[in-house]
C-alpha cells in the first residue's frame, strides 16, 4: 500500500486571500500564489515568533520542510513587495485544524509543542519557575496574563529563561499552560480563588502577591528571600475592583 502524503496542520484559515496594489489594474498582472501551507509558516514564524523547530512540530512536519516552505513563502513576498504584484492564497498540501478534536488547540497542539520543547534539563535538582510578565516585571492580572516568563533553577543558580505566549488562555486554563510547561512554581500579582484551586490541583506552588521585577523576584526566590503573601486573592469582578486596579496594590497584594 502507498505510503500516503504527510500534509501540513494549519490552525488559522487566512481571513484575507488576496492583495492587489492600488497603483496597477487587477487584470494587468498575473497574481503570485501564496499557498495555506506557506501562508501558516509565516503566520508562525515571523507573527508568533516560534522557531522553526517549535514550527515543525506545531504543524507536525520536518523540520527541513519547514525550512523549504518558509524560503519559498519569503521570496514571494518579496516579489510581492518589490514587484508591486498582487498575490492570492489558494492551494497548497495542507488538513486544517477545526478548533474541536483532541489533536488542536491547548489541548493537542500548544501541549505537544509545550512538552517536547520545554523538557527539564536532566540530573540535579531543577526547579521550574514561571512569573506572570509583562515588559519585564511581574503581571498583576494572572487571568489576563499573554506570557510567562519560564526559569530553570537548580540548587539557587538560574539556568535558563525563555517567554513563553499563552495563546490567550485565560484563568483557569493558564494552569493547563503552566502544567504543559512541567512548572514546579509560579509568581504573580493578584489571583483569583478559582486559578488557585486550579494551580493547587495541578501541584503548582503559588508565589502570589509579588510586584515589580520579574527577574529579581526570581533571583529572589532561588536565594530563599523572596517576599510573598501566600494568602493573596483577587476578585477582578468584584464591585470593590475599580478600573485601572493593580492587584499588587492597596490590599490585593499586602505582605
Amino acid at each position: 500500500m502507498p505510503r500516503p502524503v504527510k500534509c501540513r496542520k494549519v490552525c488559522h484559515f487566512p481571513q484575507i486571500l488576496e492583495f492587489i496594489p492600488l497603483q496597477k489594474d487587477e487584470e494587468s498582472e498575473e497574481a503570485i500564489i501564496l499557498s495555506v501551507d506557506e501562508y501558516e509558516v509565516i503566520r508562525l514564524i515571523d507573527k508568533e515568533g516560534l522557531s522553526q523547530g517549535q514550527c515543525s512540530e506545531f504543524m507536525q512536519i520536518a523540520r527541513t520542510t519547514v525550512q523549504r516552505i518558509y524560503e519559498s513563502a519569503r521570496k514571494k513576498l518579496a516579489d510581492m513587495l518589490v514587484e508591486g504584484q498582487p498575490l492570492r492564497i489558494e492551494g497548497g498540501e495542507f488538513w486544517l485544524c477545526d478548533g474541536r478534536s483532541s489533536e488542536c488547540g491547548y489541548d493537542g497542539c500548544f501541549k505537544q509543542l509545550y512538552h517536547q520543547q520545554y523538557k527539564k534539563p536532566k540530573g540535579g535538582h531543577i526547579m521550574r519557575v514561571a512569573a506572570a510578565y509583562e515588559d519585564g516585571r511581574i503581571f498583576q492580572h494572572f487571568g489576563r496574563t499573554e506570557q510567562f516568563k519560564v526559569y530553570d533553577i537548580d540548587n539557587g543558580t538560574i539556568l535558563f529563561s525563555e517567554v513563553v505566549g499563552t495563546d490567550g488562555k485565560g484563568h483557569g486554563a493558564l494552569a493547563g499552560v503552566l502544567g504543559a510547561l512541567n512548572v514546579d512554581a509560579l509568581i504573580c500579582g493578584g489571583i483569583g480563588e478559582g486559578a488557585r484551586a486550579a494551580l493547587s490541583a495541578a501541584g503548582i506552588q503559588l508565589y502570589g502577591g509579588v510586584t515589580g521585577d520579574a527577574d529579581q523576584a526570581v533571583r529572589d526566590l532561588a536565594d530563599g528571600k523572596l517576599r510573598f503573601n501566600p494568602d493573596i486573592q483577587c476578585d477582578h469582578h468584584g464591585r470593590h475592583h475599580g478600573e485601572g486596579h493593580a492587584c499588587g496594590d492597596h490590599g490585593c497584594g499586602n505582605y
